[in-house]
């Protein structure tokens, strides 16, 4: 299924539960948000990480996707790295990024919900799990945010809390902070 709210990225979600197909080749540059690490399968790029230090990076990405053999390919890589860092730093990308989804099917749900959220604007928790049509599941929708394992791609930082604060975010709530000031301003 491919689902796209921003023309910059084509959204490939695999089949709920299965595997990425690897070896994952991983890229590292440098955002206005910090460091970014684009790790990319056969059928598209499936991490993008933020962070400040490039050993905490490597480390999640193999975290996030244990036994699957990891390869730094910086030089194989330049486009999708450049893309990224360019829709990172400036919201824009020169041409498509293909993305490889994984995740359970309710995080695909969620995912999917997320990327239909316009810039600029939110949703609670509680929002999210009401328009899934399961209200009680508000923890549940917390958990697939914290278990996106694509940065921006998929805007979890789109998600606060009933009261409109700011909450946990997998890359940094200074990060999240940043990322929802500079969407208000566009």
């Amino acid at each position: 299924m491919t689902t796209s709210s921003f023309p910059t990225f084509k959204y490939n979600f695999r089949a709920p539960g299965s595997q990425v197909e690897g070896p994952i080749q991983y890229a590292i540059g440098k955002t206005v948000l910090g460091r970014v690490l684009i790790g990319r399968s056969r059928h598209g790029v499936c991490a993008i990480f933020l962070g400040d230090d490039e050993h905490a990076l490597q480390k999640q990405v193999t975290d996030a996707f244990p036994g699957i053999e990891m390869i730094e390919s910086q030089s194989e890589l330049h486009r999708e790295l450049s893309q990224v860092v360019s829709f990172v730093d400036k919201d824009a990308a020169d041409g498509i990024i293909d993305l490889d989804i994984g995740g359970s099917p309710f995080q695909q749900k969620v995912w999917q919900m997320l990327c239909g959220i316009p810039a600029g604007q939110t949703r609670s928790y509680r929002e999210v799990a009401e328009h899934l049509g399961v209200p009680e599941a508000v923890r549940a929708v917390a958990g697939a945010c914290a278990a996106n394992v694509l940065a921006i791609a998929i805007p979890c930082h789109r998600v606060v809390r009933s009261d409109g604060s700011i909450s946990g975010y997998r890359w940094g709530v200074e990060r999240k902070r940043a990322l929802l000031a500079e969407e208000a301003e566009q």
